[in-house]
């Protein structure tokens, strides 16, 4: 039943009636099928096909397209003319536009966009395609730098996944820039879709093909790259083209570890585990996967205490940053270092993998550092060290044209938390100049760090460093039904447990509140005990958790007794820049027997800060 007539109807027919009607039109209505577009596949030939229109991207030259009736493929009616402005042109820096239909059409039923082009010389095309409709351009495919000459050719883009263009609305765009400065034209015409029998072998890949391993964190993001789509032409060759996410069928094997959305971004959202993201197009599994190694959740970087007048920032989320050329230079041929940078809750956190050496560029500008005393990273080594290893850190100023190298140890015990190091330019032998300072570079000494993470990296001056925590130690973030604690304001903690007793010590120990927070401070320490009101079985945690905080110390160990007594200590990196959170695995205190847990030890120097002690489990 025409629903307008029912709906011209209504006011001359009583409601009762008309709801009869309606009645009598649902098994009508229940057996309409969705709508369907028109499958034109004609874009122009001689002209403009019904319901197409052209507009222009900003910024580029907007009369660059127009209608040629006389340079013509085989005496055709007219074609496209595209002139591509000279560089510099006032009017628009390039050529660029987008052809697109007031109605969706539906292409499902051909497998390549063809055309017949030519220009006034040799020359590349930047880019052409389709799929872009002013929108969501959600299945947009590109071959960048399209080769033209002066005799008419014909050109071929296939379609990934036909199926997908049911309704599209992008039938062709382009972006071309002049050669040499210098503008041109070309021409094409005959542009339309068809079914092709000559296109074969298609090969498609995420993560041009590779199978990656990462190893990721609770709330860690990632977008899928890398996506590759190459077809055997006509003529024998391979041809590569450009195609949108929503081409591919992303799957995750485990949701629960990491999730994949149909746009290839990954969110790791539970842990301990692995989940591997693969992908198929077609029904048809591609090549490459990324299988998510997730550790539980993140250990963030010990947030920076440095005032931010007197910091210059080259990576951190608590200072702004200087402009950086990049992070990864890529320097062929010898470098192997890639990069796996993520983010997690905001904390943007560099890594690097396959590492052998990689250099931080700012020379655009340098920076004149020679008011700073130091240099601060945190490095966190995220597989198990066998060895120490050692990384060598080298600055380079490009106005002296001169650097300054140091090399740092890392232990076994130091891999798997974060590490601060706090450089002074004193050791930086050989760096006689700091005013034009432009790389950092980091290079395995060792042969032993596979990857590490990097955050917080950036040149302070020592001499407002404050001997007292400005901040509260980080509040915890685990969940209080995996806690067993010590001394936290975040937890109940163990009944009856003391804090401060008397072992003859020489260290001054008292609880002082730190923006409201309570905090154990241990001045001068030498040793210092913590008795727990009771005996504790804590075999079933994974870590011990601490925040600690000093600028004067130069040893600090950490122990953990059962009865016997048995001890075993685990050292600590000092002096920290701002508080530092470290979990350290139980296993790393072993022969102490974990079931029977009665008492902590702390020795070494210095003042120390100390909040957040606790047992956990992920």
């Amino acid at each position: 039943m025409d629903t307008n007539i029912l709906i011209k109807l209504k006011k001359y027919i009583p409601a009762g009636i008309v709801l009869m009607l309606l009645m009598g039109c649902e098994r009508e209505l229940d057996e309409l099928q969705p709508a369907t577009f028109p499958d034109n596949p004609e874009v122009f030939i001689d002209g403009f096909s019904a319901g197409l229109n052209y507009a222009a991207f900003g910024g580029s030259l907007p009369t660059a397209f127009d209608v040629d009736t006389r340079e013509t493929w085989n005496n055709s009616k007219a074609s496209m003319r595209f002139d591509v402005p000279n560089a510099g042109d006032p009017e628009g820096a390039y050529a660029g536009g987008v052809f697109f239909t007031d109605a969706s059409r539906d292409l499902s039923g051909y497998n390549a966009l063809t055309f017949w082009a030519k220009a006034s010389q040799s020359a590349v095309l930047d880019l052409v395609g389709f799929g872009n409709d002013l929108g969501a351009s959600k299945y947009q495919v590109t071959i960048s730098g399209l080769s033209v000459s002066t005799s008419w050719k014909k050109y071929i883009i296939p379609i990934p996944d036909p199926s997908k263009l049911s309704a599209e609305r992008g039938m062709f765009f382009y972006s071309v820039g002049p050669v040499d400065g210098k503008g041109y034209s070309f021409w094409i015409d005959e542009l339309k879709f068809e079914k092709l029998g000559t296109i074969a072998h298609p090969q498609f890949g995420i993560l041009s093909g590779q199978n990656q391993v990462e190893t990721a964190f609770i709330g860690v993001s990632k977008t899928i790259g890398g996506l590759t789509s190459i077809f055997n032409m006509p003529t024998g060759v391979n041809q590569e083209i450009n195609i949108a996410p929503a081409y591919f069928e992303f799957e995750s094997s485990n949701p629960s570890i990491a999730s994949v959305n149909a746009t290839g971004n990954v969110m790791v959202t539970g842990g301990p585990g692995d989940a591997t993201i693969t992908a198929s197009v077609g029904g048809e599994t591609v090549g490459g996967s990324l299988t998510v190694q997730s550790q539980g959740e993140y250990q963030h970087a010990p947030y920076p205490t440095q005032p931010a007048e007197n910091v210059i920032s080259i990576f951190s989320n608590a200072y702004p940053n200087v402009p950086v050329n990049y992070y990864n230079g890529y320097w062929q041929p010898y470098q192997t270092t890639g990069s796996a940078d993520f983010e997690v809750s905001g904390d943007h956190v560099l890594h690097y993998t396959d590492f052998n050496f990689v250099g931080i560029e700012f020379s655009s500008p340098t920076i004149n550092a020679s008011s700073m005393t130091h240099l601060h990273i945190d490095i966190f080594i995220p597989n198990v060290l066998t060895t120490n290893a050692r990384l060598s850190i080298e600055v380079v100023d490009f106005g002296a044209e001169v650097s300054g190298t140091v090399t740092k140890t890392i232990t076994p015990a130091q891999s798997q938390q974060w590490v601060s190091l706090d450089i002074p330019f004193s050791e930086l032998s050989g760096l006689s100049a700091r005013t034009n300072l432009a790389q950092i570079i980091f290079v395995d000494a060792n042969n032993n760090i596979a990857n590490f993470y990097a955050d917080n990296i950036y040149f302070y001056n020592e001499a407002t460093t404050p001997s007292v925590p400005a901040t509260a130690a980080p509040a915890p973030i685990h969940s209080a039904a995996n806690v067993i604690s010590v001394f936290s304001d975040a937890f109940t903690q163990i009944a009856g447990t003391n804090v401060n007793p008397d072992w003859g010590q020489g260290t001054a120990t008292s609880i002082m509140q730190i923006q409201g927070n309570n905090t154990l401070k241990m001045a001068g320490l030498n040793y210092q005990g913590i008795e727990l009101g009771s005996s504790q079985n804590v075999s079933g945690m994974q870590f011990l958790h601490l925040d600690f905080w000093t600028a004067n110390s130069t040893a600090l160990n950490v122990f953990l007794i059962s009865p016997g007594p048995v001890e075993k200590g685990y050292s600590l990196t000092v002096p920290t820049a701002g508080w530092t959170s470290i979990d350290i695995p139980l296993s790393s205190f072993s022969p102490v027997d974990l079931s029977d847990i009665i008492q902590l030890k702390f020795d070494g120097n210095g003042d120390i800060y100390m909040d957040n002690i606790y047992f956990r489990k992920n």
